[in-house]
Parts: C-alpha cells; sequence; structure tokens
C-alpha cells in the first residue's frame, strides 16, 4: 500500500446521509474477477446522465473537485453491503482520506486495509470543514497523519483522534500481511522452538 503522511489536494463535500455501497460501486462493476476498471464505476449512477454524459452537477465532475484527494462525507457512508470494491475504486479515483461523523463499521475497516485513511470528526467540525471546501477558491486541505489534523485553506487547524495501531499501519503503508510480516523472526522462532517441545506436531 502507498504510505500515508502529509497529503493536500482538494476535498470535495459529498454530505448526504447513509450513502451506501451500491452508489458508490454499483453491482454492474462487481463482475470483473480483478480490481481493474473500478474508477469507471465509482459512483456511476450520480456521474453519469442517462445518456451516458458526464452529470455536471456531480460534484466530482467539477473543475474544481475532479481531482479530488478527500471527500468530506456525510453520516453512516459505506453502509449496506460489504463489498470491498467501494474503496477499491476510491483509491482508482486517488481518493486518499474520507472525513465524516461516521461510517459503516465493514467499509471503515475495509478503508484501513487497503490505505485509506477514514476520519472521524463531530457533526460541527465536519460542518465547518464543508462551509469552507465548498467554495472552490477554498477547497483545497491538507491532513497531516503524523500530527492529526486537518489545515484549511482559511489557515484553521483541526485535530483527529485515530486508533495508534492503524494509524502506524497507515504511515508505514502496511495491510493486515505486511503488519504480520514484520513479526516474521518472531514467528519462526516460536514456530521453532514449539515444534521442538511437541515433535509429534511434525
Amino acid at each position: 500500500m502507498q504510505p500515508f503522511n502529509t497529503v493536500s489536494g482538494s476535498a470535495a463535500p459529498l454530505v448526504a446521509s447513509n450513502i451506501d455501497t451500491d452508489v458508490i460501486m454499483p453491482k454492474q462493476f462487481l463482475k470483473g474477477i480483478d480490481r481493474q476498471g473500478l474508477d469507471r464505476g465509482l459512483f456511476f449512477d450520480l456521474r453519469f446522465l442517462e445518456t451516458g454524459e458526464p452529470n455536471p452537477e456531480f460534484i466530482l465532475n467539477q473543475p474544481a473537485w475532479n481531482d479530488a484527494a478527500f471527500l468530506v462525507v456525510g453520516p453512516n457512508f459505506g453502509c449496506g453491503s460489504s463489498r470491498e470494491h467501494a474503496v477499491w475504486g476510491l483509491k482508482q479515483v486517488g481518493i486518499r482520506a474520507l472525513i465524516g461523523t461516521s461510517f459503516a463499521g465493514i467499509f471503515y475497516d475495509n478503508c484501513q486495509r487497503n490505505g485509506v485513511l477514514a476520519i472521524q470528526l463531530s457533526e460541527a467540525q465536519l460542518k465547518q470543514i464543508a462551509s469552507v471546501i465548498s467554495d472552490a477558491s477554498t477547497a483545497r486541505i491538507e491532513v497531516n497523519l503524523p500530527e492529526q489534523t486537518i489545515e484549511l485553506a482559511d489557515g484553521t487547524v483541526i485535530p483527529f483522534e485515530i486508533d495508534q495501531l492503524r494509524k502506524q499501519s497507515l504511515l508505514l503503508g502496511l495491510d493486515a500481511i505486511g503488519t504480520t510480516l514484520q513479526r516474521a523472526d518472531q514467528i519462526r522462532s516460536f514456530e521453532s522452538q514449539h515444534l521442538a517441545e511437541n515433535p509429534w506436531l511434525v
């Protein structure tokens, strides 16, 4: 995974409540046997008109936010089915972090496993961010994971909390397997000792 340290970019407001994984990644894009092409499916029914043309009213199709690195989202974002494709699609369009008040549990874990930072804030903090980034001229923010801060274009700095194990994994760009392999020497040592003490297991 790509390590997450300090990232700057535009933040797109998408603050409707209960945006589920079928909206994020519709079912017709789940048929492939790999992760390729999921950027096309992301928010498909919102991003495109029935004619297939981009919907000019959708936030990610507007010039200030079409290369957004962050989404500022409404409560219970990522609810619905557990499809990991939703997070894969977000990554493929360049989303590095999500900022909201709450996320569905499985979706939140899928973000962590795939290197997408999911930041949980209070409703008041989220409204403050949304009010600033909704203006194209002040849409850029900086997310500093080591310091656990979000800096807005007007100079406001908002702190956030994160589980320290999740933080370390994101800083190092490690998924669950990578984190486990950091202890490969200890694992091999335990296996050798355990088999020596219990030779009947061989």
